[in-house]
């Protein structure tokens, strides 16, 4: 072996266990010493429905969206249980793969999962955050094989640096959010579509890869329902790419509608429309953001879907994501440069034509969240623009290397030659590293503890103990009000209504758990709704409940000595006198309103 073989080896060596081992160290330090538990509404959700399939009890949720329970009373006709009670609104893959695992190591045993009495971080979420941090990590290796074939492996390292270094990343992959494995799927599909892409450059049927990255943006579209725009999109490319014309696109379409038989049939049978609770998601576009209250209403024809200025909403929507290209491309600063890469005359066919499949899924995605909308919120569970990031940014940093190369200065200078590629590792990961420090401090002070909670509004030990918490004051045959119910089916592990915004819609749950011997005991007041806005938004949002949400903070306001208010109003004067023990568990932002005193000798009754 030459001297130069011996020197490239080593120094290849040198820096992929460089990279190996800063991927060790910020995933050990991500799970553990910086972990804050979960802090997505939908990430619980999916997590408290994986626990109920790992017990062998089906697709069934321990949250229950008012409008949800109007669907199926309405296709039932007839009073339905509220527990068991079927969920049509997530996608079914990633709770399947999550219940496997708490299958896998018994957290299908509550107890076997208690919190102990100093932890603030619940351990089942630390399980549910290290699945998807798994996800994340393969998809880093796809990503890499991927764009060394369609480049070189000197751009698929800096595309793994700079994903491996991307904050939003991270963030995604520690809220429990379906995301990552999404990615994985995404990018799977896109290195068989890419095979494919270079058949059909060299002459050859491309059928075989074609069909394989259909069955991955099948299991994709079965993890987020949005994604089935992205397959519409690869099944556009395919029926104008592919030989023989029409058969590829019509063999992927019809994996994806075989797919979609079984939960259409189970969303038909259970809320009388194919789509179930799922399609209501559409409020946040069309309906301007307004899904949170549509799921709260009791009565979906009480809260139509207006659509006036239909094509003006879209294009808002549309103008969003372009305006916000960058965060949504998950803040990595060359992904844009996507678009610019597509007036390149790239040599190689096969690099040049896998381009317009990005941008035909891309658009696809696009004008579908146009529809069902898309948020620059650090967490969007509707969040798939993402998914395109490496690889849109592999064509980036490709153009950005092409132009690079062109100056005079760097044809003459071969030091600067791979300067451009420390200047943009260095800009896209400076948020996570001016983060890490005081991550660090703060993790390193709390170890001992499991953690910092995500509070407010999260805090996980005044729901999951039974002895100073709602676990505890609450069988698992009674039933919870809360404005955060997707926290109390998982943490808590009982059965929670996510609280309506009128006295009526509240009436009459509290009637149908009673008739079914499930009782409601109580209400649940957290930050996840006096901490939500501004208090015109709060009042508005929570309308006749607005009293109660506010109570604490009033309270707080004109201590000493104090003033209620959540019995005032007289919209809810009827409710809250069957609900007047007011019971503080974090101080007064979070507070349970219980029909019964809870003392000492109470709080291990229900055990």
């Amino acid at each position: 072996m030459s001297s130069e073989n011996t020197n490239f080896d080593t120094g290849v060596l040198i820096r992929r266990s460089l990279f190996f081992l800063i991927l060790i160290i910020l995933t050990l330090g991500n799970l553990f010493t910086l972990f804050k538990g979960l802090n997505s509404p939908q990430a619980m959700d999916q997590a408290q429905i994986a626990r109920e399939i790992a017990r062998g009890n089906g697709f069934t949720t321990k949250m229950i969206r008012p409008v949800a329970y109007y669907q199926a009373e309405k296709t039932e006709k007839r009073t339905v249980s509220l527990h068991g009670f079927q969920d049509t609104y997530h996608s079914p893959l990633n709770p399947l793969l999550n219940a496997a695992v708490l299958k896998m190591i018994g957290a299908d045993d509550a107890d076997a999962w208690q919190m102990r009495e100093n932890e603030m971080v619940y351990p089942l979420d630390r399980v549910i955050a290290t699945v998807a941090t798994l996800f994340f990590l393969m998809a880093i290796g796809v990503n890499y094989l991927l764009i060394s074939r369609i480049f070189d492996a000197k751009i698929a390292g800096v595309c793994a640096i700079l994903m491996l270094f991307c904050e939003t990343f991270w963030s995604y992959s520690l809220s429990g959010l379906p995301q990552m494995l999404m990615l994985l799927l995404f990018s799977c599909g896109m290195y068989f579509v890419y095979r494919a892409v270079e058949a059909a450059s060299e002459g050859r049927i491309a059928m075989t890869p074609a069909v394989i990255a259909g069955v991955f943006f099948t299991l994709l579209a079965l993890t987020h329902w949005m994604t089935v725009w992205i397959a519409l999109g690869y099944i556009i490319f395919a029926a104008i790419a592919f030989r023989p014309r029409g058969i590829v696109a019509l063999s992927i379409l019809g994996l994806l509608i075989i797919a979609a038989i079984g939960p259409v049939m189970r969303n038909q049978g259970i809320t009388g429309t194919p789509f179930g609770t799922a399609f209501l998601t559409l409020y946040n576009g069309l309906g301007s953001g307004a899904e949170e209250a549509v799921m709260r209403n009791i009565d979906l024809e009480a809260e139509p879907l207006v659509l006036d200025g239909l094509i003006s909403k879209i294009l808002r929507t549309t103008l969003l994501q372009a305006n916000d290209i960058i965060p949504l491309l998950a803040g990595i600063i060359v992904a844009p440069l996507f678009f610019l890469s597509l007036l390149h005359a790239f040599k190689r066919k096969s690099i040049a034509n896998f381009r317009w499949a990005i941008l035909l899924m891309w658009i696809s995605a696009a004008i579908g969240l146009a529809f069902f909308g898309i948020t620059t919120d650090k967490l969007d569970p509707n969040q798939i623009h993402l998914l395109f990031a490496p690889i849109m940014t592999a064509y980036g940093l490709a153009f950005i290397s092409i132009l690079w190369s062109r100056l005079e200065m760097v044809a003459s200078t071969p030091a600067l030659r791979n300067v451009h590629h420390f200047v943009i590792i260095a800009i896209s990961a400076l948020p996570l590293v001016l983060a890490l420090p005081q991550k660090v401090r703060v993790g390193m002070q709390l170890r001992d503890r499991g953690g910092v909670p995500h509070w407010p509004p999260y805090y996980a030990p005044a729901l999951n103990s039974k002895t100073s918490g709602l676990k505890g004051w609450v069988t698992d045959k009674q039933i919870v009000f809360s404005d955060q119910p997707w926290a109390v089916a998982w943490y808590a592990d009982r059965v929670s209504i996510w609280l309506p915004p009128t006295r009526e819609g509240f009436i009459k749950l509290e009637t149908v758990a009673a008739d079914l011997q499930t009782p409601s005991v109580g209400i649940l007041i957290s930050p996840s709704s006096h901490g939500s806005g501004p208090i015109s938004d709060v009042a508005n949002r929570y309308r006749d409940f607005a009293a109660l949400v506010l109570d604490g903070r009033v309270l707080l306001a004109t201590y000493p000595p104090g003033m209620a208010i959540y019995d005032k109003s007289p919209k809810i004067q009827e409710i809250t006198k069957r609900y007047p023990y007011r019971q503080p568990l974090v101080g007064m932002d979070m507070v349970y309103y219980s029909e019964r005193a809870i003392r000492a000798q109470d709080r291990t009754t229900n055990q």
